[in-house]
């Protein structure tokens, strides 16, 4: 299922983690798209997201993801200001738990879905 919002990327983003559907995931992300991971590196195209991705789904996390405010530059391009929280199985015991305050720059396609260009899941920390 494609986003048809900006807002719709972040809550897809959620059920497709949840769900730990990785191809899903990769579809919500423009085939130039990149995603800053938390240590600051950042991962460019679908072959380095799905790296990125991958790591995330294998942990098989519970994430909410709660909108903050949505910025439309114009009818095709928007700014997603979210907050995440995420727990997960650890591997010797205790859960992870994190959490952070997301910005993003989502598109609107020539279909009208729209997808992440950009992606930082801890921009606003």
């Amino acid at each position: 299922m494609p986003a048809r919002t900006p807002e719709e990327c972040d809550h897809l983003f959620g059920e497709y983690v949840n769900r730990g559907d990785l191809d899903a995931l990769l579809k919500l992300y423009d085939p130039t798209g990149s995603l800053v991971q938390r240590d600051g590196g950042v991962a460019s195209g679908h072959a380095a997201i799905g790296a990125v991705l991958g790591r995330l789904v294998a942990m098989r996390p519970r994430l909410t993801v709660k909108i903050v405010k949505v910025i439309r530059a114009d009818e095709d391009l928007a700014m997603v200001y979210s907050d995440w929280t995420m727990s997960a199985p650890g591997p010797d015991g205790p859960p992870i738990e994190r959490g952070g305050k997301a910005i993003e720059v989502v598109r609107r396609q020539r279909d009208g879905t729209w997808l992440f260009v950009l992606d930082d899941p801890y921009g606003r920390d």
